[in-house]
């Protein structure tokens, strides 16, 4: 394997990790803080945020990996350079099914139903309340717990890469 490799793993981590992170703060304190306004407060905010972050850096990482992830660990498979390729399979593996198919699988469906809905609505609050913040939450820990784990992969692939 060679320098670009390495490069692209380093990157790699950089984007899982960046990721990782947007997803923490979310789980940890914003859907918090949502959940503790006034339903109506919450859900608006919540659903300018899921329109405006297509316009993001984060959205550009965030499908930038998910489109290369597959083909990092792809290409490290076909090369079977023992360690490395393990540990690349397995970071690409990991972000592509625990962040991007769990996005779109739970996550996105959640935010177009939220997204239709009236937000100052008894209904609208009670799937806020009920359903929507706990379940996106849940889910939304996992694709940081993914992406985190995706990073340290690559890490550990690069670092072997780099050692020889």
């Amino acid at each position: 394997m060679s320098t670009w490799f390495l490069v692209t793993l380093e990157v790699s981590v950089i984007a899982s990790a960046l990721v990782a992170g947007v997803f923490l703060t979310f789980s940890d304190f914003v859907m918090k803080s949502l959940a503790a306004a006034k339903p109506a407060g919450g859900i608006e905010s919540m659903q300018i945020i899921n329109r405006e972050v297509f316009r993001t850096v984060f959205m550009f990482l965030f499908l930038g990996m998910a489109a290369f992830s597959p083909f990092l660990a792809s290409y490290a498979y076909l090369s079977n350079a023992g360690s490395v390729s393990e540990w690349t399979v397995a970071g690409g593996i990991l972000y592509f099914l625990g962040v991007f198919m769990v996005t779109i699988i739970f996550n996105v469906p959640m935010n177009k139903r939220l997204d239709r809905m009236e937000y100052s609505g008894d209904q609208t609050a009670a799937y806020w309340k009920n359903i929507y913040v706990p379940r996106w939450t849940f889910w939304n820990y996992v694709r940081a717990i993914a992406s985190a784990g995706s990073a340290v992969c690559f890490l550990i692939a690069g670092i072997s890469l780099a050692q020889g």
